[in-house]
C-alpha cells in the first residue's frame, strides 16, 4: 500500500506563492504518476496538475503558466510550485499517486487534503 503525506498549504495574499509537497511510502516504487486535484466549496473536483515517471506533464488551462509540478523519483516525492494565486486558487488540494496494475488499469491513492487559501 502507499501513504501520501501533504505538506505546504496556507493563507496568502493574491499574487503570492505556495509551494506543495506530496512525499508517498509504503509501496511507493511502483508509482507512475502523482498530481494534485483541488475541490472548492460548491464545486467538483477538478484536476489541478500531474507528471508521470517520464516528466510528462498536465496542467488544467486556469494555472498554465503559474503553477510548476516537479518530481523526485528517487524518494518518490512531488512538488506543486504555485506562483501568482488567485482567490480563485482556494481550494481543498488532495496530493494522488497512481500505481500500475495493467495497462490501462490504475490503483489511485490519495493524501489527507491540504487547505489553500488565497485572501486579502
Amino acid at each position: 500500500q502507499v501513504q501520501l503525506v501533504e505538506s505546504g498549504g496556507g493563507l496568502v495574499q493574491p499574487g503570492g506563492s505556495l509551494r506543495l509537497s506530496c512525499a508517498a511510502s509504503g509501496s511507493s516504487f511502483s508509482i507512475y504518476a502523482m498530481g494534485w486535484y483541488r475541490q472548492a466549496p460548491g464545486k467538483q473536483r477538478e484536476l489541478v496538475a500531474n507528471i508521470d515517471k517520464n516528466w510528462s506533464t498536465n496542467f488544467v488551462d486556469s494555472v498554465k503558466g503559474r503553477f510548476t509540478i516537479s518530481r523526485d523519483n528517487a524518494n518518490n516525492t512531488a512538488f506543486l510550485q504555485m506562483n501568482s494565486l488567485k482567490l480563485e486558487d482556494t481550494a481543498v488540494y488532495y496530493c494522488y499517486a497512481n500505481r500500475p496494475l495493467c495497462p490501462g488499469m490504475f490503483q489511485t491513492y490519495w493524501g489527507q487534503g491540504i487547505q489553500v487559501t488565497v485572501s486579502s
